[in-house]
């Protein structure tokens, strides 16, 4: 279900003000091995919209200069690929702003070897970067043409570590748990007790919250309980199915 998140271009415009636009990490970068096509626009995009706004993980940042974020946005919109916001991709939802799914990915604190569960997988383009960190990838899509879309754009692109299936992610994935991290690309009202219940001792669920405006907010699984932190305000589509009649 990816439904993506809008941030608002005020909202936007503050979370800059509050980011550290020193990151300590050259604007000049390392030519990659096997580039795809349009590298220069993922790497002004990096520079311009993400090193600029406080990204310095360097694991996320590779990622997104290496994952071809146009692959994954519909042929009719893939000039706006790497512009810095959401684009359409059908069915109502979007691919998240890059900044957005770069921010996401690095309140994770991810090493490189654990298992998350993402629900929302849209057009697959959160997964592919998380996927890119070497983390196992296990990411639910309530809409089904969606799902089979993202799994065609993992095969052609040959992308390893990421496990789909369409359905309601509000129950989670069991039989899979429990997860390092848990990450969701559309609000929920409350948070659902089923993903808390999934998500291993010392890890982190990151999800908007809330009806209409939201807060980012994320949840630490420590030995006294679970920790909230609020992050940023955000304003996701709601999260649908069993997710409404919580």
């Amino acid at each position: 279900m990816l439904v993506a998140i809008f941030v608002l271009s005020v909202i936007a415009l503050l979370g800059l003000s509050f980011m550290t636009p020193t990151t300590g990490i050259s604007m000049e970068f390392e030519p990659l091995a096997h580039p795809y096509p349009r590298q220069s626009e993922r790497d002004h995009m990096v520079k311009a919209q993400l090193l600029t706004r406080g990204i310095s993980d360097r694991a996320v940042i590779r990622a997104m200069r290496e994952v071809p974020r146009h692959e994954f946005v519909p042929a009719e919109d893939a000039a706006e690929a790497y512009d810095d916001h959401p684009v359409p991709i059908g069915f109502g939802q979007t691919i998240s702003q890059p900044y957005i799914v770069a921010y996401m990915t690095e309140a994770l604190v991810l090493n490189g070897d654990e298992r998350v569960l993402e629900i929302g997988t849209g057009s697959g383009y959160q997964a592919a970067v998380l996927a890119n960190l070497g983390v196992n990838v296990f990411t639910i899509e309530i809409v089904a043409e969606l799902a089979e879309r993202a799994r065609h754009a993992f095969d052609r692109l040959g992308i390893p570590h990421i496990t789909g299936r369409a359905g309601d992610g509000y129950q989670g994935w069991p039989e899979a748990a429990p997860f390092d991290a848990i990450i969701l690309t559309a609000a929920p009202e409350h948070i659902p007790q089923p993903l808390l219940d999934q998500l291993a001792p010392g890890g982190r669920m990151i999800l908007p919250l809330g009806k209409t405006l939201q807060k980012l907010i994320i949840l630490t699984n420590t030995s006294t309980g679970i920790q909230r932190k609020e992050l940023l305000p955000v304003a996701f589509v709601p999260m649908t199915g069993e997710a409404q009649r919580d």
